[in-house]
């Protein structure tokens, strides 16, 4: 009996963050709050999400809400960096729903709706990135390589079925700032 309670324990503390009344309560490290806010369900560090993602999910360069952007492991992002694309503003302009990112109260793992990242990439491909922060009240100077977007629809080779991922409720706010997003990227 103790054998499937813990199996069913292990699957519910893997697949949410921790019990929190809103997926916004949120705080910790941003690869539980991707698959949570997403619904995709890769595991591991953030930056081996995008080949983790070959054969079981689509990927691509053209962001959609719902999609997981996943950063590339850098000097900055030793262990990468996963987050969920809330809304698509311009086509170099997005909004992002995140965790672990600012400083909020003097302590990071805080999760963040609707947050402005901005394409940067000299081909207008997603491929480099800036970020808002919370706490500097704007984009960062550092620039971020991305490998890109994966979609929440099975790819057509996966070797078993896996269910479409159906994002959060609360993957984005009822009214976003898309004039600040706008400013804050240009």
């Amino acid at each position: 009996m103790i054998g499937p309670v813990l199996v069913a324990l292990a699957t519910l503390c893997s697949t949410a963050p921790a019990q929190s009344a809103s997926l916004l309560d949120y705080v910790g490290e941003c690869v539980p709050f991707a698959r949570a806010a997403s619904g995709i369900q890769i595991y591991g560090n953030a930056w081996t999400w995008w080949d983790q993602a070959d054969g079981r999910y689509r990927r691509g360069e053209t962001p959609r809400v719902g999609a997981v952007i996943v950063f590339e492991k850098s000097a900055q992002l030793r262990l990468g960096h996963v987050a969920v694309v809330s809304r698509v503003v311009t086509r170099r302009v997005l909004m992002i729903t995140h965790a672990n990112w600012s400083r909020q109260n003097g302590e990071r793992g805080h999760a963040e709706q609707d947050v402005t990242l901005t394409d940067v990439s000299p081909n207008n491909d997603w491929t480099s990135v800036k970020v808002w922060y919370r706490d500097r009240d704007g984009l960062g100077g550092s620039i971020y390589p991305v490998y890109g977007f994966i979609y929440g629809n099975p790819d057509a080779a996966a070797p078993r079925a896996l269910a479409r991922a159906v994002p959060a409720p609360e993957l984005t706010g009822r009214n976003p700032d898309y004039v600040g997003a706008l400013i804050d990227a240009y």
